[in-house]
């Protein structure tokens, strides 16, 4: 096959099975089914590359590879029965930030930013409720060994999930990539991590902990997990920071929030 068609094949076919991608998007598992991720694209990517430095029309090239991999999702979007396409949201919206855009920024080509920005555009046109952002693989493993927020897996665990259950490892992605992408998302986390323990440690001490985590988990935590699924990364982030400030000004006793102009 010609570099093109191996191309526009790879690009079709690198999310064919985002379900078994996300089997391996948590903690422990993350870094083997990244790397046998990324050896089987290489060839991909190598193609990509070649067409990118030899063919006169590069954004056209491009566009096409950007064009079949957002079809795919679509079409594997489309072919969804009702009831699945909630999650099937979310396994591609995962699978593109936590594979396969931290993949393109490895190989680290003259063709692997451009390549994202083509798919950030055309992935839009397809999922105009999405917003994903490209981190590194090394941003996003990290998350796995840190906790999503100590308020949050603190709410989950009152209410017997697991710290790699599904909720707080789509919360972890949604940290590391969209969070850390935007110019105030590393300050922010950064900052919540210094005050955030002791807020937890407040929470703990009384005696109705475990009704605060339920209402913390029934006005935030909760809405802003259905916000990312169905691609509203922006209202999750308005939930996520009135959560924080909320429980400064109960728990932390710092300054009160000042809204944004």
């Amino acid at each position: 096959m010609t570099d093109y068609q191996v191309a526009l094949r790879g690009m079709e076919t690198m999310i064919a099975d985002p379900s078994g991608l996300i089997q391996t998007f948590k903690r422990g598992a993350y870094e083997g089914g990244f790397q046998k991720f990324y050896l089987k694209q290489v060839p991909v990517f190598d193609a990509i590359e070649h067409l990118y430095t030899t063919v006169v029309e590069k954004d056209t090239m491009l566009d096409n590879m950007a064009e079949a991999f957002a079809a795919s999702g679509d079409a594997l979007m489309q072919s969804a029965p009702r009831k699945d396409k909630a999650v099937m949201n979310i396994n591609l919206s995962l699978a593109v930030a936590g594979f396969v855009f931290p993949s393109i920024l490895k190989y680290n080509g003259e063709s692997s930013k451009p390549l994202i920005e083509a798919i950030q555009k055309r992935w839009k046109e397809h999922f105009p409720k999405s917003n994903i952002s490209a981190a590194p693989y090394e941003d996003i493993e990290k998350g796995f060994h840190r906790k999503w927020c100590y308020i949050t897996t603190a709410a989950c665990h009152y209410r017997g999930m697991e710290d790699d259950c599904e909720e707080l490892n789509l919360l972890r992605a949604y940290r590391d990539t969209y969070m850390m992408s935007r110019p105030e998302g590393a300050q922010l986390i950064h900052d919540y991590y210094d005050i955030a323990p002791s807020i937890v440690k407040h929470i703990n001490s009384r005696s109705d902990c475990s009704v605060i985590y339920d209402d913390l988990w029934d006005r935030y935590i909760s809405p802003c997990i259905t916000n990312i699924r169905e691609g509203r990364m922006e209202e999750c982030l308005d939930s996520y920071t009135d959560m924080v400030y909320e429980m400064k000004e109960k728990y932390f006793h710092l300054y009160p929030r000042v809204k944004s102009e």
